[in-house]
């Protein structure tokens, strides 16, 4: 019995949420232990307190916000990597600038996500942070398909002109690169073709910015566009492309 409880323990993710606005905390908190394999190990109001107690408690996740008094997110993530402080970092915040982002992303946060935000997309970047996580504790080497499905969430053939058609050289005027990666990684994990509505829900974007995403997807060759019949219209209802040679 004994064993069993400390795997168990073992098991679960242990968070730090760096986040100095009560209603917030709270809300993340709640968020944080809705999903499964994940409990809130502490909450630091600022960067400074959020820097001791990480190493204090050693959590495996830091979800830090930016705008702290005290220290704020770019200081406290600065400190962490100039430390080498083995702790991952996602960033939970309303900023955003591509210039705060770019320096977050370049200090190794393992996702970013804009206020105001819904449960799903928290629940999304946790569970593709567990699989991460998993994927990296193994101990057996990793084949190239199983490292790209890892930081991309799909298999990228080795073909140039399908490199361009998944990983365009230049999106869109108004697209963003971190916007849509985030509903790349969501999609990886539905297991059914998704309506324009429930990704932006998903997301947390609104519903006219995840179409103009979507559409740029599917004409990039990424989705495949189902058309689905109901009482009224039908529904343009989307899900990832399988790679070539295979099905999803």
């Amino acid at each position: 019995m004994a064993d069993g409880m400390n795997e168990t323990k073992r098991d679960v993710l242990r968070v730090l949420l760096i986040e100095d606005d009560p209603m917030v905390q709270e809300v993340n908190s709640q968020f944080v232990e809705r999903v499964e394999g994940f409990r809130v190990a502490g909450i630091a109001s600022s960067g400074d307190e959020g820097l001791r107690m990480v190493k204090e408690l050693q959590p495996n996740l830091v979800i830090l916000d930016i705008f702290m008094p005290v220290r704020d997110g770019i200081e406290t993530i600065l400190e962490l990597r100039r430390n080498q402080t083995p702790v991952d970092v996602m960033v939970i915040s309303a900023a955003n600038d591509m210039r705060t982002i770019e320096r977050m992303l370049q200090n190794g946060a393992v996702d970013y996500i804009m206020k105001p935000f819904k449960f799903e997309r928290v629940k999304q970047a946790l569970e593709h942070y567990r699989q991460m996580k998993a994927a990296l504790d193994s101990e057996q080497p990793a084949s190239q398909s199983e490292l790209d499905r890892l930081l991309f969430g799909r298999t990228h053939d080795a073909s140039s002109s399908d490199r361009q058609k998944e990983e365009p050289s230049e999106l869109p005027k108004g697209l963003q690169a971190v916007t849509l990666k985030q509903i790349v990684q969501f999609l990886v994990l539905q297991s059914k073709a998704l309506s324009a509505e429930e990704v932006a829900e998903g997301v947390g974007i609104a519903r006219v910015t995840a179409r103009r995403y979507l559409d740029f997807l599917e004409k990039s060759g990424q989705l495949r566009l189902d058309l689905q019949y109901g009482v009224g219209r039908p529904v343009n209802k989307y899900r990832l492309s399988p790679p070539p040679g295979g099905s999803r």
